[in-house]
């Protein structure tokens, strides 16, 4: 595909999304959405890691609601079925780790793409907010299953009917998002993470996204023995043998993933 709304580069195993119309805060466009979704499978193809991010102020500013491919055709439920809902699945069913490094305003759509990946960094400047009650809508985009699992009940609520903004300190205090940086050390820090993940057990990390996400639906009974399955792929593969010889020789692994 070639892309108009987004940017894609990989280097050092690392697949680098940048969401590209930051004269509209990188709104979501239908275009930029089939973008997204085509950039994320081959990024889970070329490399080891994928990280999404904004250009310009904004990580992503949500739905374009000046998108003149929905003009006088706004069908919202056949929009997030059709266009959101394989662009979420990418993310969360990428084969590598992901990372949504957010370094700007993330709001309505925008802050939910942000929360669907594996990781999320954000500048200390950066905030999120679930603005879909201030014109009638209820959080979409995987927000009402985010939500609660990272941050819980009582705060996910508050975040969707007040519609306040929350700051990258208060969604790192919540459990919203792994780590807010100072902006100064911001690109540094997610290139860092980024390159600790593309060097890793790619494989095993993969079953680690399987068995956490699958948890909340496991009891423990069967959540153990989905643990024992997948540790005993993991057993097999040269990445466990490796770390072993590693460990026991003191020096780093070498890990070729998956």
């Amino acid at each position: 595909m070639d892309y108009q709304t987004i940017t894609y580069a990989v280097a050092d195993n690392i697949a680098v999304i940048t969401l590209n119309r930051p004269d509209v805060m990188n709104a979501l466009s239908t275009q930029m959405r089939a973008e997204l979704t085509d950039a994320v499978r081959t990024g889970g193809r070329e490399a080891r890691c994928v990280v999404l991010t904004g250009a310009g102020r904004a990580f992503c500013s949500g739905q374009d609601l000046g998108d003149r491919a929905n003009a006088g055709n706004v069908d919202l439920e056949r929009t997030l079925r059709d266009e959101y809902q394989p662009m979420l699945a990418a993310i969360t069913d990428c084969p590598v780790p992901t990372i949504s490094a957010v370094n700007g305003a993330a709001a309505g759509a925008g802050a939910n793409l942000a929360l669907g990946a594996d990781v999320v960094i954000a500048s200390e400047k950066a905030f999120f907010m679930q603005a879909f009650t201030k014109i009638g809508l209820i959080p979409d985009a995987g927000g009402t299953y985010f939500m609660p699992r990272q941050m819980g009940m009582a705060k996910a609520m508050g975040a969707a009917l007040f519609a306040d903004k929350i700051s990258a300190e208060q969604a790192e205090r919540w459990g919203m998002i792994w780590e807010a940086v100072p902006e100064a050390e911001f690109v540094a820090t997610w290139k860092a993470r980024a390159t600790h993940l593309a060097n890793g057990p790619t494989a095993a990390y993969a079953e680690a996204k399987h068995a956490i996400r699958a948890s909340f639906e496991n009891s423990l009974e069967d959540q153990l023995t989905l643990e024992a399955k997948l540790q005993g792929k993991c057993g097999q593969t040269r990445d466990f043998k490796e770390g072993v010889l590693a460990f026991l020789d003191k020096r780093t692994a070498d890990f070729e993933g998956r």
